[in-house]
């Protein structure tokens, strides 16, 4: 009887390998590699044959064997806090854009703010070996640190500047964006202003902070008009927030809260309550997020460049992971106040 011819798969795993659409699509099996991962310097109708073989065959690319051949990842772990604020949605969108061209892929980990939960997703990210690393901030456990430091991989910082001495990053001053809209309501006439904050995670304490400055300097801090909550940035939090602070502060007349989410659920409270903003009290807010500027009376906020800073994060990391030397390590990309009707 004649024999069967023997599928186009690895012998020892039974998986369609990188080869075998090589041989279907008539190229090189570095030709496959670069098409699959999405390089615009190969041909548009080589990469047309070379995903109609592999769609055919039903290959599916294996990174770890990518990784072992190549001595790195196509891809490249992306740590934020949390994906319901739509913050950290935009800045994935933009390391995305800038990373997918250049044929890389997010590996992305959520830390909800959590050091430990951080520490353990490197632990697990890190045995992918990745080309990169992007994180969030400065704050984490010393194993954690020591981790991004002994993997010798390229590592980009994002959203902050302070404690940046040494390292790769790409954000703002959190502490100067704080201070700025704080002496906007000074300036505006306001004495008895609040800082509500939520969450409490580095970035909102260092707003704090600068309000804390720029209330100390004009002679107006008292530790009361701090207003912190660990619980989850919402608007339905910073409804609750608006009305408690309210009743326990009726002669508050200005409320800077640490993020857009709370302020525009306190600029909803504020009409249900038949509060009158700005007039009996100002609102701003943090972040400029979606929907800011179509609140009524539309909120005056800081806009922070999350888009921006995901973008030059991820050109900042090709260069490292090029090998190239990045100057200035530290980019600062600014904030710009946006001030609105509410306050």
């Amino acid at each position: 009887m004649p024999t069967a011819k023997p599928s186009p798969r690895s012998r020892a795993t039974g998986r369609v390998t990188l080869a075998d659409v090589a041989r279907a699509a008539g190229v090189s099996p570095i030709t496959v590699s670069r098409a699959l991962r999405g390089e615009r310097a190969v041909d548009a109708e080589l990469v047309a044959r070379v995903q109609a073989a592999a769609t055919d065959l039903g290959y599916v690319p294996d990174p770890a064997a990518r990784a072992l051949a190549s001595r790195h990842s196509a891809q490249v772990v992306v740590l934020v806090p949390m994906l319901s604020n739509a913050l950290f949605v935009d800045l994935l969108e933009a390391v995305q854009r800038t990373l997918r061209p250049a044929g890389f892929q997010m590996l992305m980990g959520v830390t909800h703010y959590d050091p430990a939960e951080e520490e353990v997703l490197l632990r697990e990210l890190l045995l992918h070996r990745p080309a990169g690393l992007l994180v969030t901030g400065f704050e984490r456990t010393e194993a954690a640190k020591k981790l991004i430091h002994q993997s010798q991989i390229p590592c980009v910082h994002l959203m902050e500047t302070a404690g940046a001495e040494g390292v790769n990053s790409v954000g703002f001053s959190q502490k100067d964006a704080g201070a700025e809209l704080t002496r906007h309501l000074l300036l505006r006439g306001r004495h008895r202003v609040i800082f509500a904050g939520a969450q409490l995670d580095p970035r909102t304490l260092q707003r704090l902070e600068g309000w804390r400055d720029e209330m100390t300097q004009a002679g107006l801090y008292h530790p009361e008009l701090e207003w912190l909550d660990p619980a989850p940035s919402s608007m339905a939090l910073g409804g609750r927030m608006l009305s408690d602070i309210l009743d326990k502060h009726p002669d508050v007349d200005a409320i800077f809260f640490c993020n857009d989410d709370l302020a525009q659920g306190a600029l909803l409270a504020a009409s249900r309550l038949g509060i009158q903003v700005p007039e009996r009290v100002a609102i701003a807010g943090f972040n400029d997020l979606t929907g800011s500027d179509q609140m009524v009376p539309t909120l005056t906020t800081v806009r922070t460049p999350r888009s921006e800073i995901g973008s030059a994060a991820a050109s900042m990391l090709l260069a490292l992971i090029r090998g190239e030397t990045v100057e200035p390590r530290c980019v600062d990309l600014s904030y710009t106040l946006q001030v609105r009707e509410s306050t």
